[in-house]
């Protein structure tokens, strides 16, 4: 396993350098830039390869992405940083691709790391030698490039926006450096609870979930297999904090839900508030609260009070907008207002006695007034025959008309409760059955 930690050439190599992919294939994260029949891939693979801007933040693989490029490309590499080089430089590199093109007929594609750092006068400097096709320029920024780039770079470039890795992706490559020769050939052990925390802790950034590894395999000790063991207590130590932050998919995660989903129900603001925030503190994802409290609007509050579906709508859409720590306030703000609103679960009594009725019931026909009847030969079978429209009705209600299959015409399955807008919705549905029960017409006894 050591001797792909360190060579004579180049000394030692950090594992996320050991790591970088060999492939478009091997690449992880960014399919929607790389994924199978995406442009960008397409245009690497057919070697129609051209300047551009790749933006997004540290550790989703710019700088390994455009190594990628220059391997696939069979084009030679060559890299500046805008905190360590000078137009000095560029001139050097500038001259060096000349001559290489020249001479061996082979072109470059030049790497700007942190381009944003270059001021107007450098970024200028790039510009000829774009045009000419001296090189194929690559620059990478963590910035807005249409805040931070000259608006005459951006003209001649692409700009690519690269996104934090999910965690899914996260732990393909944490598997990788641990079966891998280039990582630690199978050697180390760790389980999938611990790789889990990993992911989640990395906070979408490649380089650092495989720092982390790295170090936590100096802290491995050998478990009954002979295999170095990573553990929940050696990364906590290389993590310098407690593992309850990226508790997501454990016990204590599952319970502060139900936790806050009981609150919710039990009308207590301040419980509510409190479960949210130690879930926020503990590394979950607020998008998931968010999702959660949409689930509770519905399942709990109903139609008791409709608002309270909108406003949880509403946190969520302030989260995705906004993200971390602003949305936070929105979802807070949701949270108390689904505890302190009137309780209903009528609609979701209702929802999963239906659904339970139609898995054990025949498939009963639609009935025949309610079919439709969009040709002669469908009318003269009788579909849609005596159907009364409401709106020709008195109020604009039918009575006395049925909606269900023949079998079940007599099944009930919404009841408001009488707690806040159901109780209007109550009091409706009771004198709308009082003219149904008086209604002449009706169509069963």
């Amino acid at each position: 396993m050591q001797n792909s930690l360190f060579t004579e050439e180049v000394g030692f190599r950090p594992l996320a350098a050991r790591m970088r992919p060999e492939s478009l294939d091997d690449y992880v994260g960014q399919m929607h830039l790389v994924g199978p029949g995406k442009p960008l891939r397409r245009a690497v693979e057919q070697g129609q390869l051209h300047s551009m801007i790749l933006w997004g933040p540290p550790g989703v693989g710019k700088t390994t992405f455009a190594r990628l490029l220059a391997s696939v490309g069979d084009l030679s590499f060559e890299t500046v940083s805008a905190v360590l080089s000078g137009v000095k430089d560029i001139r050097a590199i500038v001259e060096r691709a000349r001559n290489r093109k020249l001479s061996q007929g082979q072109d470059t594609l030049l790497f700007v790391d942190e381009v944003h750092r270059f001021n107007k006068s450098q970024q200028d400097a790039f510009l000829p030698h774009i045009e000419d096709g001296t090189f194929i320029f690559v620059g990478a920024t963590t910035e807005n490039p249409s805040f931070e780039l000259n608006s005459a770079l951006l003209s001649r470039t692409r700009v690519y926006v690269l996104k934090n890795l999910e965690e899914p992706d996260i732990l393909r490559l944490l598997g990788r450096a641990l079966a891998s020769e280039e990582g630690f050939s199978g050697q180390l052990a760790v389980s999938d609870e611990v790789l889990s925390v990993m992911a989640s802790a990395s906070g979408g950034d490649a380089r650092r979930a495989l720092n982390i590894l790295e170090i936590s395999a100096d802290l491995a000790e050998p478990d009954s297999d002979g295999k170095n063991r990573v553990t929940a207590e050696q990364l906590e130590q290389v993590m310098q904090t407690s593992l309850r932050r990226f508790d997501k998919g454990g016990d204590v995660f599952y319970d502060q839900i139900s936790a806050l989903h009981k609150s919710v129900r039990g009308s207590d603001p301040d419980g509510a508030l409190y479960w949210l925030c130690r879930m926020l503190d503990g590394g979950c994802d607020p998008l998931y609260v968010a999702r959660r409290l949409v689930r509770i609007a519905s399942e709990d509050i109903g139609n008791a009070d409709p608002r309270a579906l909108q406003l949880s709508k509403d946190a969520w859409d302030a989260q995705e907008r906004l993200g971390s720590p602003e949305g936070e306030l929105a979802l807070a703000q949701a949270v108390t207002y689904l505890a302190l609103s009137p309780k209903s679960d009528a609609v979701y009594k209702a929802f999963n006695q239906c659904m339970a009725d139609i898995k054990q019931d025949p498939d009963y026909e639609v009935p025949v007034h309610l079919r439709n009847a969009p040709t002669k030969l469908l009318k003269s079978m009788g579909h849609g025959e005596s159907y009364r429209y409401a709106h020709h009705e008195p109020d604009a209600f039918a009575a006395g008309e049925s909606y269900l299959p023949e079998a079940i015409h007599t099944r009930r399955y919404y009841e408001p409760v009488n707690r806040g807008l159901e109780i209007k919705l109550s009091e409706k549905r009771q004198r709308l059955d009082a003219l149904n029960e008086q209604s002449p017409r009706k169509r069963h006894t």
